[in-house]
């Protein structure tokens, strides 16, 4: 069966030539294994928490309670009063089953589960369906996947990566990405006011600049192909991220991902 073919874009937005999409792409879509991994890694930065084990127990309330005879509960009480303390049913009692930091919060995955789960991820960035249905705008792009000249990975400044997804038709998305939503809820008050979005991801084989170059256009990720994990290519586990390759990077991907799992 013959492989697929795609263009290859310059700078300029020009097709100067085409190159065969390797193996990985026929990967099948598999959302599932693509969240399990994803949850795997994002529960690697989840930090441990838990609580004082002597939290509400400072209490002289657990060596004196009134017994019967009175016509109150028989909690324990603080000495010499009648305020009822220690038990999570009073006021400023302790907390009935509270976090501690011997939860076991890590996730673990299968490696053959984690590589189908990057595999997939990355055949998902070929289909303009899912893609689209991520929430990317995709009407203006030139084709999916989209491939650049390896020059592209030496751009330094601002303007020059502007211009390349000016003219690869990416433009409309890193707008979508720009606008920002003030996140519900009492998040705002612990340091996750602003929900932002996710625009398109560069592949490169080696970062020349272009990482530095890009770090001010919103929602827009560089990683170098070796560093490829299944987050970056469906960041809160929904597949199908615009993704721009650059040839080098899209050839080394026969090299580090050849073989198929699933």
């Amino acid at each position: 069966m013959p492989k697929r073919t795609v263009p290859v874009f310059n700078i300029e937005g020009e097709a100067v030539g085409e190159v065969e999409l390797p193996e990985v792409f026929e990967t099948p879509l598999r959302p599932d294994v693509i969240k399990r991994a994803v949850v795997a890694l994002q529960s690697h930065r989840f930090q441990p928490q838990g609580r004082d084990p002597m939290a509400g127990k400072r209490t002289t309330a657990p060596d004196h309670n009134w017994q019967t005879g009175h016509g109150i509960a028989r909690i324990p009480r603080i000495r010499d009063s009648r305020r009822g303390a220690f038990i999570p049913s009073t006021v400023g009692g302790h907390a009935a089953f509270p976090p501690t930091p011997e939860k076991k919060i890590r996730k673990r995955i299968n490696k053959k589960e984690r590589r189908l789960a990057i595999f997939s991820g990355i055949a998902a960035t070929a289909d303009k369906e899912v893609v689209s249905r991520r929430g990317h705008i995709v009407e203006t792009v030139k084709a999916l996947p989209l491939v650049v000249e390896d020059e592209v990975q030496s751009l330094q400044r601002t303007r020059e990566v502007k211009e390349l997804l000016m003219n690869l038709g990416v433009w409309p998305d890193i707008l979508r990405a720009s606008k920002k939503k003030i996140r519900a809820g009492k998040g705002k008050m612990r340091g996750r006011r602003v929900k932002r979005r996710k625009g398109p991801l560069i592949v490169v084989a080696e970062d020349l600049g272009i990482s530095k170059a890009s770090g001010n256009l919103p929602g827009v990720d560089v990683v170098e192909v070796k560093n490829l994990n299944a987050e970056l290519l469906a960041p809160g586990t929904h597949p199908g991220r615009l993704t721009i390759w650059t040839r080098s990077a899209l050839s080394m991907l026969d090299e580090l991902f050849g073989r198929r799992s699933g």
